[in-house]
Formats: structure tokens, sequence, C-alpha cells
């Protein structure tokens, strides 16, 4: 499957991260962020379960259920 991957930046210089299916927009519930593009197009295994380059854990989880998914809080 392929990502478009966004970033906001946080505090102490780390960053959140937004995964999103290819070529669709931002959820609403996440647009009031000042989200950047961080990857267009990102190729991961359609399995997979998490991305640690980026922090992002339950990958199909979260977009099954959100359509999205995002860095963990606990990060």
């Amino acid at each position: 499957m392929r990502l478009d991957i966004y970033r906001r930046a946080e505090s102490d210089g780390k960053f959140s991260y937004l995964a999103v299916p290819e070529a669709r927009n931002i959820p609403e519930e996440a647009t009031n962020t000042d989200w950047e593009i961080e990857a267009r197009a990102f190729e991961v295994e359609d399995d997979a379960s998490h991305l640690p380059d980026f922090d992002i854990n339950n990958l199909n989880g979260q977009i099954a259920e959100k359509g999205y998914a995002m860095t963990s809080v606990m990060h």
C-alpha cells in the first residue's frame, strides 16, 4: 500500500506523524493543525503493523477505524 506521510512539530524538537492512504485528503478532524508533507506515495507492505520511522503503531487497525494513522501519544 502507498501512504502520504505528514508531520507537525511538537515540543522539544520532536514530530508527530500522520499516515493517510495515497491521494486521500487529510481527514477533517485532523485538519485543524499545521501538517506538512513528509513523504508522498510512501510504499509499505499491505500487512504492515507499524511504521517505526514515524512511531506509528497499529497501522492497519488505525486506518481501518479512522481512515488514517497517527504517531502514538506515548512517543
